[in-house]
């Protein structure tokens, strides 16, 4: 009988349903359920919480879900480093007024005792568990010490009791316990993106940058370069683009000559992923420390071309003009890239042994 699995509690830059899709093809029962729907179009087999459901409505939608995932799943794997239980929040990354209300201050209380019950539910039935990091919910720093501490003591409970961790971005090893592994994005099957007809820059360039966060992202940095090469007289065009959906973005790619993902975090994300599957090169902030961690090859054939606050306006600037001529084969390079490393089935047939390991250790644990 093959594994079942569950995907959730959300479908966080598609990459949930880009690995159950892939463990599907290869024989598993995956399915994703998200408690909302992603902002972004990514889909899931399953959206429990809707638009109008009542404070009481979602904790009984909630705590339902508990029952159907212990009869029907081998596998839970969970992502975003979340689960289905309500989250505690740190209140002083509030503003004060929301605060201080007696609703917020309730439901502090409620999340810090229900916090991963059902993680410690799921361990004690027997299921193996795993769990992926995506970025903020591990990486420190984003809101206060109080919040950080938070992820410490989340991050804490999920080592003791799941089968495996796993990091999309390298940096997040720092702090995730020793046994995290990193695993690249499985949210593109490049067999479903076809490269654009026109090569990067056969044309007026134009560069395209899609924030989800313009903190995170380094929009201000990007937005300051943009501006001084514009006023140099600089060839190109700029297109910002903000809340929309993958469908939306993909139709975008084609006509873009140059994406810039990221100049903060230190690793290229999801978004970076579907503009080098359809040929378009990528600059996003790769910090070199991280690069030891992931794999040698990998390393070595990283098309990303890497840039920071303090240098995006030098790097744009070359990519715009002296090197204009080097975008078609960095879109090339792009490609292969993801064919090799953002292959879901590669990526899945890993993930699924690990899957079927922690399966057979626990089945000899309950004999």
């Amino acid at each position: 009988m093959s594994l079942r699995v569950l995907h959730c509690p959300d479908v966080v830059g598609g990459n949930p349903p880009g690995l159950a899709a892939a463990e599907r093809e290869l024989g598993l029962e995956s399915h994703t359920l998200a408690l909302r729907a992603s902002p972004y179009g990514y889909r899931a087999d399953q959206v429990v919480l809707h638009e109008g459901d009542g404070a009481f409505r979602r904790e009984v939608k909630r705590w339902s879900l508990l029952p159907r995932v212990l009869r029907d799943f081998d596998v839970i794997h969970f992502n975003a480093g979340s689960t289905l239980a309500p989250e505690r929040v740190a209140l002083d990354t509030l503003d004060p007024e929301r605060a201080s209300r007696m609703r917020t201050r309730i439901w502090a209380w409620y999340a810090a005792v229900f916090e991963q019950l059902d993680l410690r539910l799921l361990a004690y039935a027997g299921k193996a568990i795993f769990v992926t990091f995506q970025g903020s919910d591990a990486r420190p720093g984003y809101a206060t010490p109080a919040a950080d501490e938070v992820k410490r003591r989340r991050i804490a409970v999920f080592d003791r009791y799941v089968d495996g961790l796993y990091a999309l971005n390298p940096d997040l090893l720092r702090v995730l316990p020793s046994r995290a592994r990193f695993v690249a994005y499985a949210s593109v099957d490049p067999r479903h993106w076809e490269p654009a007809r026109e090569p990067a820059g056969t044309r007026r360039p134009l560069v395209l940058h899609a924030p989800t966060n313009r903190e995170i992202k380094g929009t201000r940095f990007v937005l300051d370069a943009v501006a001084r090469l514009q006023a140099e007289g600089v060839a190109f065009d700029f297109q910002l683009v903000e809340g929309l959906t993958q469908d939306e973005l993909r139709a975008l790619y084609p006509r873009a000559d140059l994406v810039v993902d990221q100049l903060v975090v230190g690793w290229y994300g999801g978004l970076a992923v579907e503009a080098m599957a359809t040929g378009r090169p990528v600059v996003a902030y790769l910090r070199e420390e991280d690069l030891t961690r992931i794999p040698p090859a990998m390393r070595a054939e990283l098309p990303v071309v890497s840039a920071e606050p303090a240098t995006i306006y030098d790097v744009l600037r070359g990519l715009l003009t002296t090197r204009r001529s080097e975008l078609a084969e960095l879109g090339r390079r792009g490609r292969a890239y993801v064919e090799r490393w953002h292959d879901p089935l590669r990526i899945a047939a890993e993930i699924v042994a690990d899957y079927e390991a922690a399966v057979e250790r626990r089945r000899g644990r309950t004999l």
